[in-house]
């Protein structure tokens, strides 16, 4: 069973994906928080595998919240989700930063959500395309800091790192490579132990760090 909390400051936010959670037949929602401060005690209580959280709450917003969470090694069971729109393009990448495991758009489909917590449960992170482009515009390519061990990695997986921070899963990486994907998860495997990243959200910070690009790509 995937337990999951809600954090948002709109009622009708939680009361609709309380819903939605709960039809499912392998997730339940495991409390409702209105701000930062009251997911983070309700974190520590339930424990549970995913928080969909909201970036603009009072008191306590989402990026403390993340660092909060971040800090607490008795949370590093619990993925984050952000739920958010392109009109908080400034938090983004902030919120990679903070750790958060991917991002979901507020008018995300039904089944895009429950999905989204499926994935991210699973220990994967969720950067669809569209969103990773979006964040990469604004700050990809900039070398805003050294990453620690990418002298490291061979070619191969400086290029690998450089398409996961596409947006792309390791099929379509495979698929413009032409290679196979188990060939892709190796190299980005082998990638994530040597920078020290705990998901592919984090290879994406890297990569934009780095001001790793994949050649021909804009």
């Amino acid at each position: 069973m995937i337990r999951v909390v809600v954090a948002d400051d709109q009622a009708v936010v939680r009361m609709g994906l309380r819903a939605l959670l709960e039809r499912e037949p392998d997730m339940e929602c495991a409390g409702e928080a209105a701000d930062g401060a009251a997911a983070l005690d309700l974190l520590r209580r339930t424990r549970p595998d995913v928080l969909l959280l909201d970036i603009r709450m009072p008191g306590m917003d989402g990026l403390a919240t993340l660092r909060a969470v971040a800090g607490d090694p008795g949370l590093a069971g619990t993925r984050i989700v952000v739920v958010t729109t392109f009109a908080e393009d400034e938090y983004v990448f902030a919120a990679l930063q903070a750790g958060a495991s991917g991002f979901l758009l507020k008018d995300s489909a039904p089944d895009e959500l429950v999905s989204a917590v499926r994935v991210v449960a699973a220990g994967e992170a969720l950067l669809s395309p569209s969103i990773t482009r979006r964040v990469i515009s604004l700050f990809g390519g900039t070398g805003v800091a050294p990453v620690r061990g990418l002298d490291t990695l061979t070619p191969r997986e400086r290029e690998m790192v450089a398409w996961v921070a596409t947006g792309r899963s390791n099929e379509e990486i495979a698929g413009e490579l032409v290679i196979s994907p188990d060939t892709v998860r190796t190299h980005v495997s082998r990638a994530m132990v040597k920078l020290g990243a705990r998901d592919r959200a984090q290879l994406v910070v890297f990569a934009m760090r780095a001001g790793l690009a994949v050649p021909g790509q804009t």
